[in-house]
């Protein structure tokens, strides 16, 4: 317990601090909605201009797990999570309503990417997911 300004400056220059923040669980020191979105549309971008059907859908479940999040409708547990250090996801940390309806409106969009077949539309739908994120 610290009880005065000398006791905490102390324990910074000793770096016993240091050593008790970087103990705390990822979580507690992220949730950050916004870096969490934004590498969800950085996937939804590599989607868009990947090469093979398989190449998108790769990358629009990692858009899908930055948007939902490993408790989330949609996580999928076989694919990466590039988000998994930032946060339980952009949806579920989010707290204004607008960016959620644009969170929202991007997972809508990889969803329907992923579930296309056809590269071009599954790769229309990335595109959009990309822009939704912007």
């Amino acid at each position: 317990m610290m009880r005065t300004p000398a006791v905490a400056a102390r324990l910074l220059r000793s770096g016993i601090a240091t050593v008790l923040v970087a103990a705390l669980p990822v979580a507690a020191l992220a949730a950050d909605a916004a870096k969490e979105a934004a590498t969800g549309g950085m996937h939804a971008g590599l989607a868009a201009k990947a090469a093979t059907i398989e190449q998108v859908h790769m990358h629009l479940h990692h858009a899908v797990n930055c948007l939902v999040g490993p408790k989330g409708q949609g996580f999928d547990a076989k694919e990466a999570n590039p988000c998994q250090a930032l946060g339980d996801g952009a949806m579920s940390d989010a707290s204004d309503p607008a960016t959620k309806a644009k969170l929202t409106s991007a997972l809508a969009r990889a969803q329907a990417g992923l579930k296309s077949t056809d590269l071009a539309a599954a790769q229309k739908a990335a595109a959009e997911a990309e822009a939704a994120l912007k």
